[in-house]
């Protein structure tokens, strides 16, 4: 599977805006639903009195196992046509699931955000293109759905579609995409509908196959978190004795053999000496393949190190400020101590302090002595050991960091970097946040 052809996307919305039914149309028109699957669905439509199959009954029954306390997890679906591979990640629309959009957000190369037609833009619907800001999701759609019960009229759409990418042009959200769908009739989601003939755009799914897919990753500074150091045993062949390299994925941009790279937190500069992989060496590998490197110089290299090119390399520091979803349902207050895991390492930290959380509902930076459960807000951390981290604005996979409970081992907090330039240092002392999302 190549990384041209696979999408991964994440649904959103809010509440009965029928996501259920649309993740549910796209499983069943590519084909992706087994027979006994289908056979049982059909059968409790029937039970139910319902004239159609109830589509939405493929997914409802994870929502509610969530609801009865599987708060974090996000369902992931996997479906295919003839020309591209999909990851779909199923976020639930309930205001105190907020947290699961952002997991199922956080590697999303595209956000479809449901809107029906009749409501417009609801709270819920404002809170997750925040989400999709704050993640920096590269592609958001916005399905205006039920179409059939507002006859298919175009004045009821683009009402919408206005409505929508105002929210969005406030919130700094740039190239947004709408399509007047029908999740329940089908219409828009697989062929372009003859109910529509004012939109001249897309389907769902032919925007989804043409939607661009990682095609970022190699374009970005070369990032390689280290997974393994190979040394072959004593017990190994001969000609593998010596062999000393470095194995994990590529997180982000190109590698020659020949590069300048250096070794961090260390420091130590050094050249690429090869690239290996199981079917054999290569002279340049990208992102985000796994490969084992070896370098031109005898350096100490563990798990956790970060191998990057030497122009442009992070700066390790000791101090981490940046922006991060609360996930836990105990509060989070100064003077906590978690663990932050970066890329390969994990390593100890404490809050020093809050900088204040975002509210969701009028999208502005409010002080704040505590996050509470599905809170997005500023953090400083003091790590106990050097880290090096790339602004999340820079790169997704690099500045990208989780916030983990030293004594359970459970996942307190999603976190992105971002520098302090974001804030106005008058937060520090509770005057009003001046932040930028």
């Amino acid at each position: 599977m190549s990384q041209a052809t696979l999408l991964r996307l994440a649904t959103a919305g809010s509440v009965d805006d029928g996501k259920s039914t649309l993740v549910g149309r796209l499983l069943y028109d590519s084909k992706s639903v087994l027979t006994d699957q289908l056979d049982a669905v059909e059968r409790v439509s029937a039970a139910k009195g319902l004239g159609h199959v109830d589509l939405a009954l493929l997914t409802d029954g994870l929502r509610a196992e969530r609801e009865q306390g599987i708060t974090i997890d996000v369902a992931y679906r996997y479906f295919a046509t003839a020309r591209r591979t999909f990851i779909l990640a199923d976020c639930p629309g309930h205001v105190q699931y907020t947290r699961n959009t952002v997991t199922g957000s956080s590697t999303a190369d595209l956000l479809v955000l449901l809107v029906d037609v009749r409501k417009g833009v609801l709270e819920q619907t404002r809170r997750h293109l925040a989400v999709g800001q704050l993640l920096r999701v590269p592609t958001i759609l916005i399905a205006v759905n039920k179409m059939d019960l507002a006859g298919y009229d175009q004045a009821a759409y683009e009402s919408v579609a206005a409505q929508v990418l105002a929210v969005a042009s406030e919130l700094g959200v740039t190239g947004v995409t709408t399509i007047p769908v029908s999740a329940l009739e089908g219409a828009n989601i697989v062929e372009r509908s003859a109910r529509t003939p004012w939109y001249d755009g897309p389907s769902l799914l032919e925007f989804l196959e043409e939607a661009p897919a990682g095609a970022e990753l190699p374009a970005l500074p070369f990032r390689f978190p280290v997974q393994l150091s190979l040394r072959p045993q004593e017990a190994a062949k001969p000609e593998y004795r010596e062999y000393r390299g470095y194995a994990g994925q590529i997180a982000s941009g190109t590698v020659r053999v020949g590069d300048p790279v250096v070794v961090l937190p260390s420091g130590r500069r050094t050249t690429v000496a090869g690239i290996d992989t199981y079917d054999g060496p290569l002279d340049e590998a990208f992102a985000p393949q796994s490969v084992a490197l070896r370098l031109a110089d005898a350096i100490d290299v563990n798990r956790g190190d970060l191998i990057a090119a030497a122009d442009g390399a992070p700066e390790p520091s000791q101090e981490l400020t940046g922006l991060v979803s609360w996930l836990a349902e105990r509060p989070l207050r100064a003077g906590t101590r978690v663990l932050v895991k970066h890329g390969t390492t994990t390593v100890q930290g404490i809050v020093r302090s809050l900088g204040g959380r975002l509210d969701l509902d009028s999208l502005s930076p409010v002080p704040t002595d505590t996050l509470d459960l599905n809170d997005i807000g500023r953090v400083h951390i003091r790590l106990s050991a050097p880290v090096a981290s790339d602004d999340y604005t820079v790169s997704r996979r690099t500045g990208s960091f989780l916030l983990i409970d030293p004594q359970t081992g459970g996942t307190l907090a999603a976190g992105m970097v971002r520098g302090t330039t974001l804030f106005d240092e008058a937060a520090e002392a509770a005057e009003t946040l001046n932040w930028s999302i």
